[in-house]
C-alpha cells in the first residue's frame, strides 16, 4: 500500500510538475508541424486547377490568387517547427545529440518561413495561365531553392544526430529507422534536384516528404511520452 502510494505520489508530482508540462506543449508543436503541412498541401494539390501532382513541386502552390495559403503554410509549420526544437532541447537535456539535434531541427524550421517568404516560381502551365515550360528563375525562386537545400541538408543530419541518441539510449530500431529516414529523404531531394522535372523524381520527393514529415511527428511523440516517466 505505501509503494503504491509513493508511485502515485510521484507520477502526481511528475505531471503538475510546470516544466514538465511547458515542455511537453512544446513538444506537442512537433507532433502537428509535419502532419499540418502534408494534410493543407493534400488538399491543394486535389483543389487547385491545372495543379499536376506528377509535374509540379508542391512550393509551386505558393503562386496564384490562392497562393497565400501555401505560404502561410510554410510559415506556420516553420514556426511550429522551431517552438519543437526548444521543447527537444528541453527534453533531451544531456548526452548525445542533445545540443545540435534541437540546432538542426531548428534551423529546418527556420528554413521553412524562409521558403515560405521567398516564393517559388511559377512554370509548366502552373497557375493556370503560365505558359509551359520551366521559365525564368528570379531572384526569390533562387533563394526558395537555397533555403530548401539547406534546411533538408539540416533535416537529413538531424536523422542521424538522433539516430546516435537513439542508440546510446539502447533504442536500435528508432536509431536504424532513423538512419534509413535520412538515407531516403536524401535521396528523394537529391533525386528531385537532378531529376530535371521528371514525373518519377517529382512523386519521389514527395514520398520522401511524407516519410520526412511522419519521422519527425514520431519522434516528438516518442520525447512526450519519455519526459512523462522522468
Amino acid at each position: 500500500m505505501t509503494e503504491q502510494m509513493t508511485t502515485t505520489t510521484a507520477s502526481t508530482v511528475t505531471t503538475c510538475d510546470p516544466a514538465v508540462r511547458v515542455t511537453k506543449s512544446l513538444l506537442a508543436y512537433g507532433v502537428i508541424a509535419g502532419p499540418l503541412y502534408v494534410a493543407v498541401s493534400l488538399v491543394e494539390v486535389f483543389t487547385r486547377s491545372g495543379f499536376d501532382p506528377t509535374r509540379h513541386a508542391w512550393s509551386m502552390l505558393s503562386n496564384g490568387d490562392r497562393g497565400w495559403i501555401h505560404i502561410t503554410n510554410f510559415l506556420v509549420s516553420g514556426l511550429m517547427t522551431i517552438v519543437f526544437a526548444v521543447g527537444l532541447r528541453r527534453a533531451l537535456a544531456s548526452g548525445p545529440g542533445a545540443r545540435w539535434a534541437p540546432r538542426l531541427i531548428g534551423a529546418y524550421g527556420v528554413s521553412l518561413i524562409a521558403a515560405g517568404l521567398l516564393r517559388a516560381d511559377p512554370g509548366l502551365g502552373f497557375p493556370v495561365g503560365t505558359p509551359d515550360g520551366p521559365g525564368a528563375i528570379s531572384w526569390h525562386g533562387y533563394g526558395h531553392f537555397a533555403s530548401g537545400a539547406v534546411g533538408f541538408s539540416c533535416l537529413i543530419a538531424a536523422c542521424f544526430v538522433l539516430a546516435r541518441r537513439f542508440a546510446a539510449e539502447g533504442a536500435a530500431g528508432w536509431a536504424w529507422s532513423s538512419r534509413v529516414v535520412g538515407v531516403v529523404f536524401g535521396a528523394g531531394f537529391l533525386g528531385v534536384t537532378a531529376g530535371a522535372g521528371a514525373a518519377w523524381s517529382i512523386l519521389a520527393f514527395t514520398a520522401a516528404v511524407l516519410l520526412i514529415s511522419g519521422w519527425q511527428a514520431a519522434v516528438a511523440i516518442d520525447r512526450y511520452r519519455r519526459v512523462s516517466r522522468h
